[in-house]
C-alpha cells in the first residue's frame, strides 16, 4: 500500500519526512508497540512516538492502552487504519479536482491583463478600474494569453483523475 504514489504522498505529509515512512511500514507489517517499531526501524523512540501521534491525530492509526499487571506500566498497541487512508485520499482527490475545475472555469471565462514588470495580474473588470495601468509601477497593462495555463490545468486534472482511478482500482480489487 505504501508504494502507491497517492498513499506515499499523504503519509509523507503526515510523517513530515520520507525517512519516517518505515514507521508506517512497520505498523502495516503488524508491529504494534512503539518500542518494537523503534527497534525494527532503528528510529529514535521519541520520533516514533511523535509520528504515531501524528498518525493518530489524522485518524490513520489507533491504539489500545493496556496495563502490565506486574510493572503497572502502560503499553500502547498501535494499529494502522488502512480504510482511513483510503478515505483521506478519496476526499483529498475529490477536493483537489473540484478546486482545479473551478480554477479552469475561471481561467476559461476570464480575460486577464498583466503588468509588463510582473507586478500584478488583473481580470478585465479590475483592469478597467485601474484604467489598464499597473497600480504598482504605473506601466500600461498588457493582455495575458492564458492558453498555456488552461492547458496546464487540464493536464493536471487528467493526471489527478488518472492517479485517482488507478488508486481506486487497487483498493477496490
Amino acid at each position: 500500500m505504501i508504494d502507491d504514489p497517492l498513499v506515499k504522498s499523504l503519509l509523507t505529509n503526515v510523517v513530515e519526512d520520507e525517512s519516517n515512512l518505515p514507521i508506517v511500514q512497520a505498523l502495516i507489517d503488524g508491529v504494534e508497540t512503539d518500542e518494537a517499531i523503534a527497534e525494527k526501524t532503528e528510529i529514535k523512540l521519541n520520533i516514533v512516538r511523535k509520528i504515531l501521534y501524528k498518525l493518530y491525530d489524522m485518524g490513520l492509526a489507533t491504539y489500545k492502552r493496556s496495563k502490565d499487571p506486574e510493572t503497572q506500566w502502560f503499553t500502547y498497541s498501535w494499529k494502522f487504519e488502512e480504510q482511513e487512508v483510503i478515505n483521506h485520499i478519496k476526499s483529498d482527490s475529490e477536493e483537489y479536482l473540484k478546486m482545479l475545475n473551478k480554477e479552469l472555469e475561471k481561467e476559461e471565462d476570464t480575460m486577464y491583463f498583466v503588468c509588463p514588470q510582473g507586478h500584478i495580474r488583473l481580470d478585465f473588470e479590475t483592469a478597467t478600474e485601474y484604467d489598464f495601468i499597473c497600480p504598482e509601477c504605473g506601466e500600461e497593462l498588457e493582455f495575458f494569453d492564458n492558453t498555456n495555463l488552461i492547458k496546464q490545468i487540464k493536464d493536471d486534472i487528467k493526471t489527478v483523475e488518472s492517479n485517482y482511478k488507478s488508486f481506486t482500482k487497487k483498493v477496490d480489487a
